[in-house]
């Protein structure tokens, strides 16, 4: 990477050709796309990122909200059960899962989802979801077929 002041001397020579992408950049521009509401776009920027750092958390939390915002819910899943593989305990990934398969009407799925993130975290949002999906969840077993 080049120093505040240009100088690329302490780069490694494919750095310095340009055959290696700035990651850390393109994951910055990826987080500032994703910010301004543009998904798409935050995912394009995070492409190389991915594909240099696929088993990074970082970029696959990021990834995964991209996905959700673009609702890509399939590969949001896939984005979030990587990071729940890396980092099991990573309550903020367990909560994004269990929205996700929510959205996919698995509502058993998601609960479990729910239930681990808020005991992990019992931030008011977590417990929020959860007690409107167990209220669904009640809701429906009560309705008749």
């Amino acid at each position: 990477m080049t120093t505040p002041h240009g100088s690329a001397a302490e780069e490694p020579d494919a750095a310095r050709s340009g055959d290696v992408p700035d990651v850390f950049a393109s994951f910055r521009r990826a987080e500032l796309l994703l910010s301004d509401r543009r998904p798409l776009d935050a995912l394009q920027a995070l492409r190389p990122v991915l594909d240099c750092e696929p088993d990074d958390v970082s970029v696959q939390l990021l990834a995964g909200r991209a996905y959700f915002d673009s609702a890509q819910l399939r590969r949001v899943e896939q984005a979030f059960t990587r990071v729940l593989e890396l980092d099991p305990a990573d309550h903020y990934a367990r909560f994004a899962l269990g929205k996700t398969l929510q959205r996919q009407a698995r509502l058993p799925e998601a609960l479990a989802q729910y239930k681990m993130a808020a005991a992990m975290d019992p931030r008011p949002e977590y417990q929020e979801a959860l007690g409107e999906l167990r209220a669904r969840v009640a809701m429906d077993r009560a309705e008749p077929a």
